[in-house]
């Protein structure tokens, strides 16, 4: 069964880049990575909501005539696999949610800063990248204050005949930062074998959202990475990968 990876808001399918390749490596199976709507290279788009995500990603299947596949999700994709997960549960063998709950996610974030810092960048034109690169740091720095944050919103800068812009939809983005932060209310739940993967220094899945994991997810099992933020798998790869795998075997 192939493994189809979802990158979570202002993220694309190159933050999966190299555990990809390594879980190929490691498992033999297919390894997908999707660009959603309004990221990396996907088309631009008003609408910005999980069911509009969950559509792409099952048409996007189907094209490639994958039946089943093992979904994981970080962030925003988490919460577009556990969607896809509980309308299309055939589609879904197991799934694993990385650093994201089924919950209201408004108060656990710092992204309203990030999306005022990337509106308010200036950049001139006909620079080098290098220097563009660094006038955008600088200039995200007051509101953005982890560099490793900085330099993930900073992969979504793009060049186009000397301008430079970012390659997210930021406007569909503002639009839609209500409906990419709560989550559609379910009575149903997914059966199949679970894993919700948070980071241990991160908030975003906390005990309090235990009652609605299992009552969605029966099967779920939580488990944290010690010393990893939001960003799991970029802090931790190694074990963000073990975790795959051992949940696959299991």
């Amino acid at each position: 069964t192939p493994l189809v990876f979802l990158h979570g808001l202002f993220g694309s399918k190159s933050n999966f880049h190299s555990i990809a390749k390594s879980l190929v490596q490691r498992t033999g199976r297919k390894v997908l990575t999707v660009d959603a709507r309004n990221h990396g290279n996907s088309p631009h788009s008003s609408t910005l909501t999980y069911e509009a995500m969950v559509g792409d990603l099952t048409h996007l299947l189907s094209q490639l005539r994958i039946e089943k596949c093992v979904l994981i999700g970080h962030s925003m994709g988490g919460k577009t696999a556990m969607t896809t997960a509980l309308t299309q549960p055939s589609l879904v063998e197991r799934l694993v949610v990385v650093d994201i709950s089924p919950a209201q996610s408004t108060t656990r974030t710092n992204f309203q800063q990030y999306i005022q810092a990337m509106q308010e960048m200036k950049i001139s034109t006909d620079i080098p990248r290098s220097t563009a690169r660094r006038m955008a740091e600088d200039q995200l720095r007051k509101l953005v204050k982890e560099r490793s944050v900085r330099q993930f919103l900073l992969t979504n800068l793009v060049e186009q005949n000397g301008h430079y812009s970012w390659r997210v939809n930021l406007e569909a983005i503002v639009a839609h930062l209500d409906d990419i932060m709560s989550f559609p209310s379910f009575d149903t739940a997914f059966e199949g074998p679970t894993l919700f993967l948070g980071g241990a220094s991160s908030a975003y899945i906390s005990s309090d959202d235990y009652p609605e994991i299992q009552r969605l997810f029966p099967n779920a099992d939580i488990q944290y990475i010690p010393d990893a933020s939001h960003w799991i798998h970029a802090d931790k790869p190694l074990d963000f990968i073990s975790s795959i795998i051992s949940f696959l075997q299991s």
